[in-house]
């Protein structure tokens, strides 16, 4: 494939903000469309809110891991409907659940939109869009409702310190010193953390700002975060 190939897992707050008047989709579907004679794009839809309600009500019914993490599967492929309908003939027009489908639809395509593909413990759609940029061996990138990895939660503590470059060897480490929870809410999950580290999967956090998206599209200077060797 000639083109430059992007993975992109999209947090589930920036498809579906809490500020309604947001447009990110919209504004993501002109900002790509720029880009089309050069690259190729994979979205990997999370299920945010819509997921933490379903897993929240799930857990007060004291249902398993398993059944929490299956109806967080639901809502990212939800997402990913809604996503797809927003590209319409842009994308593809039927969701791929394997990574062999994504390959097939990407020659067809120039976005390719999924969600979280099968369920597997301790894993979010991060994960997903993780193992896809290993097996089409491209770039990942996280769009995200923070702008990069901070030192600490930049919308509770105003003196976080953005961190604009990482080890994976750094970054798996901050990970994994989190408790997993089905829909839990980190800049990357942990298992994700693991997979571009052993891959050397170069990686970026972007945040929602789509002119900044589009300064890394350029190779222009971006704010957010690079995970890669150092």
């Amino acid at each position: 494939m000639d083109k430059r190939v992007i993975v992109m897992s999209l947090g589930g707050s920036v498809i579906i903000p809490e500020q309604k008047s947001d447009n990110f989709l919209l504004k993501l579907r002109v900002a790509l469309k720029k880009y089309y004679h050069t690259h190729k794009f994979v979205l990997v839809c999370g299920g945010g809110s819509i997921a933490r309600a379903y897993i929240t009500l799930l857990e007060k019914e004291h249902k398993n891991h398993r059944e929490q993490s299956e109806a967080g599967i639901r809502a990212t492929r939800m997402n990913a409907e809604l996503v797809m309908q927003v590209f319409g003939k842009e994308a593809n027009a039927t969701l791929p659940k394997d990574m062999k489908s994504i390959k097939s639809e990407l020659h067809k395509n120039n976005v390719v939109v999924s969600g979280a593909l099968r369920y597997a413990p301790h894993q979010t759609s991060d994960t997903t869009a993780a193992k896809l940029a290993a097996y089409l061996k491209s770039e990942f990138v996280n769009l995200t409702n923070v702008s990069g990895l901070y030192t600490s939660d930049p919308r509770k503590n105003k003196a976080a310190k953005l961190i604009p470059r990482i080890s994976w060897k750094e970054f798996e480490t901050k990970a994994h010193a989190l408790r997993f929870r089905p829909g839990e809410h980190f800049v990357l999950d942990q298992k994700a953390s693991t997979l571009i580290r052993k891959h050397k999967i170069k990686t970026f956090i972007i945040g929602k700002d789509v002119n900044n998206l589009e300064k890394f599209l350029n190779n222009q200077r971006w704010l957010g975060t690079q995970i890669n060797a150092q």
